[in-house]
């Protein structure tokens, strides 16, 4: 069992650099990320630094889980919640103690399917997947009043602007060897504001999905 300092000494890191949210704080407090990593890695696992989970992806770090769930937040209450890239599933969870209801992308079944039977085991009921290629989101299950990305495009897929709901907000990164984490707000049914969070380092987003 990972010892409470452990897990204050992440939580101060993350303060330090610029967290503010209490609720996401808290969340990432409480949240066993070991269970998220291979036991060979569970060590690691309240270090702020990205980790491999296996097929080139890795679990996020988690100053970026946090920044991301923070700026989503700012938004106001979340209804229903786009996640492109289930990946180990720790987003997913974490954002599953702050929203309503989560619908979850991922490309890589294996990933997927451990990501579900994790979310399963800390007893967490709103959260659907799916296994698809994420650039299309999940149209029939919109329109979304957040929609957070895990991995990088070139650009911006047309479907997920598609996708957000008026007020909506897209974090996402953008770039290829250079990234920048965006953040899109949809104002109207056709005006969108785009804003640089800061600089970022995600897996590039790729079509086609594997079983």
């Amino acid at each position: 069992m990972t010892s409470r300092r452990t897990r204050d000494r992440l939580i101060n890191r993350l303060v330090d650099s610029g967290i503010e949210d209490q609720r996401v704080l808290e969340v990432i407090r409480q949240m066993p990320r070991h269970l998220f990593i291979d036991e060979a890695l569970s060590h690691k696992a309240y270090e702020d630094t990205a980790l491999p989970i296996g097929y080139n992806q890795t679990i996020s770090q988690p100053y970026t889980v946090a920044k991301m769930t923070e700026t989503l937040l700012d938004g106001g209450e979340l209804n229903r919640v786009l996640e492109i890239g289930t990946g180990s599933g720790y987003q997913t969870a974490v954002l599953s103690c702050l929203v309503k209801k989560i619908f979850s992308v991922e490309r890589i079944q294996p990933l997927q399917e451990k990501a579900r039977a994790r979310i399963k085991r800390l007893k967490m009921h709103n959260v659907q997947f799916k296994h698809a290629d994420g650039g299309f989101g999940w149209p029939e299950k919109g329109p979304f009043d957040g929609i957070i990305c895990a991995a990088a495009p070139e650009e911006i897929p047309p479907e997920l602007f598609e996708q957000m709901a008026v007020g909506g907000r897209l974090i996402i990164p953008v770039g290829g060897k250079a990234q920048e984490l965006r953040l899109v707000i949809r104002q109207s049914e056709t005006e969108y504001t785009q804003s640089v969070l800061e600089e970022a380092k995600f897996v590039p987003m790729l079509s086609g999905s594997i079983k």
